[in-house]
C-alpha cells in the first residue's frame, strides 16, 4: 500500500449544545476580533446575532459579514476580505453551510497569503496557513466545516474553482444539531444527498484507504437510516444528530480520498447556472455510478449493503440511491433545473479540467461525459 495522508481539523465538537463549548475554546486562543462570515438568512433568523453575542461575552469583538451568496463568488470573497482588513480581525468564524464556510476559507487564506483567490485554484498552492478559522455548521451535508476543500465561483469564467489546500482546514469544527433544526425540508434533502455523494465517491475513489472506507460506509448507512426522517420532521433531534455524524464521516472520507466525476460535473452546473450543489449531485450520482460500475462494481455492491439492500450489487446500489433521492423530493433530472442540452459540450469540457475528477475509478472521454449529462437530463 502506498503512503497516504489523513487531514482533519485538530479539534472537533459534536452534539447538542456544543456551541457554548466552542466559544469557550475560542476564548482560550486569545482572539481579539473575529469576522463572522455568514449569510443574510442566518442574520434574519437571529442565529448570527446569538453567536455574535456569545463571542462578545467571551471578550471577542464580533464583526458580522453577511454578504455570502449561494455558490459564493470572488466578489463575495473580496468584500469580506475588505471588511476583515478594515476592522483588523485576527480570526474568522464561519457560520452556516458550505457557502459561508467556503467563503470564509477563501477570505482567511488570501488575508495571509495575499493576491486573489483565483491564484489558489488547484492543489496546495498557498505558502502559509490561513488566519485561524472556526467553522460552526448549520447544515448536514457539505462537511466544509472540516475539510481542506474550498469551492469558489469565478464569475468571469462561470465556473467553480476547486481549491484543495491543507492550509484552509479550520482549527475547530462545530456540529451542534440544535443549530440545524431550522433547516427547511428542501435544504435538508439537498445537503443530505450531498453527504451521500461524498461518501459514495470517496468509497469508489482510486485514493481510498481502509480509514476512508470505514468512514464512507458508516456515513452511507446513517444517511439511509435517517435522511428521510430528518426531511419529514426537522425537529427530530435523533435524526438531526445522526445526519450531523453522517456528513462529518463522509467529510472525513472525501477529505482524504477525494471525489469523482459527480462533483466535477456538478461544479460546472453550479458555476454556469447558479444551481444548488446538493441537488446537482443528487441528480448526477446514479448516472455517474452506472458509468463507474464497469470498474467499481464490487465497491458499489458494498454501498448497496450499506444502503440496506439485500442484493448487494451495483445495480441495487444505483436503484436505492434513486429511490432515496425521489423520497426526499429531489427533481428527477437536469431538465427540471433548466439545464440546456446545447450547453452540455462546454459543461463536459470544463468538468474534465476539474481536480475532483482525478480520482474517479473510471476515466471518461469528453463524449462519455456528454453522454452522462444527457442521461441525467
Amino acid at each position: 500500500m502506498s503512503v497516504s495522508a489523513f487531514f482533519i481539523p485538530s479539534f472537533n465538537l459534536m452534539g447538542a449544545g456544543c456551541l457554548s463549548q466552542a466559544i469557550a475554546e475560542m476564548r482560550g486562543h486569545g482572539f481579539r476580533r473575529a469576522l463572522i462570515v455568514t449569510d443574510a438568512g442566518l442574520v434574519k433568523s437571529g442565529l448570527a446575532g446569538r453567536v455574535a453575542e456569545m463571542l462578545g461575552q467571551a471578550d471577542i469583538e464580533p464583526v458580522v459579514f453577511d454578504g455570502v451568496h449561494a455558490n459564493p463568488g470572488c466578489a463575495d470573497v473580496e468584500a469580506g476580505l475588505a471588511l476583515l482588513r478594515d476592522k483588523r480581525c485576527d480570526a474568522v468564524v464561519s457560520l452556516g453551510g458550505g457557502s459561508p464556510h467556503d467563503c470564509a476559507k477563501a477570505i482567511a487564506l488570501v488575508a495571509v497569503n495575499g493576491g486573489r483567490i483565483q491564484d489558489y485554484e488547484g492543489v496546495d498552492k498557498s505558502a502559509k496557513p490561513q488566519l485561524p478559522l472556526v467553522a460552526i455548521n448549520t447544515t448536514a451535508g457539505t462537511a466544509s466545516e472540516m475539510t481542506r476543500f474550498c469551492i469558489i465561483t469565478d464569475e468571469s469564467r462561470r465556473i467553480k474553482m476547486a481549491i484543495v489546500d491543507k492550509h484552509v482546514t479550520p482549527i475547530l469544527s462545530v456540529n451542534d444539531p440544535e443549530t440545524m433544526a431550522g433547516m427547511p425540508p428542501s435544504l435538508t434533502a439537498a445537503t443530505g444527498m450531498d453527504a451521500l455523494t461524498h461518501a459514495v465517491e470517496a468509497y469508489v475513489s482510486t485514493a481510498a484507504t481502509p480509514i476512508t472506507d470505514a468512514c464512507a460506509l458508516k456515513a452511507v448507512a446513517l444517511i439511509a437510516g435517517f435522511l428521510r426522517r430528518a426531511v419529514h420532521d426537522g425537529r427530530d433531534m435523533e435524526a438531526r444528530e445522526a445526519m450531523a455524524y453522517a456528513q462529518f464521516l463522509a467529510g472525513m472520507a472525501f477529505n482524504n480520498a477525494s471525489l469523482g466525476y459527480v462533483h466535477a460535473m456538478a461544479h460546472q452546473l453550479g458555476g454556469f447556472y447558479d444551481l444548488p450543489h446538493g441537488v446537482c449531485n443528487a441528480v448526477l450520482l446514479p448516472h455517474v455510478q452506472a458509468f463507474n460500475a464497469v470498474e467499481a462494481g464490487e465497491r458499489l455492491g458494498d454501498v448497496a449493503w450499506a444502503l440496506g439492500e439485500p442484493d448487494g450489487d451495483a445495480r441495487a446500489a444505483i436503484a436505492a440511491i434513486g429511490r432515496l433521492s425521489a423520497d426526499v423530493g429531489i427533481p428527477p433530472g437536469l431538465r427540471a433545473l433548466d439545464v440546456r442540452e446545447a450547453d452540455i459540450p462546454l459543461l463536459a469540457d470544463n468538468a474534465l479540467r476539474d481536480a475532483c475528477g482525478l480520482t474517479n475509478p473510471r476515466r471518461a472521454s469528453h463524449e462519455e461525459l456528454c453522454a452522462i449529462f444527457r442521461a441525467a437530463m
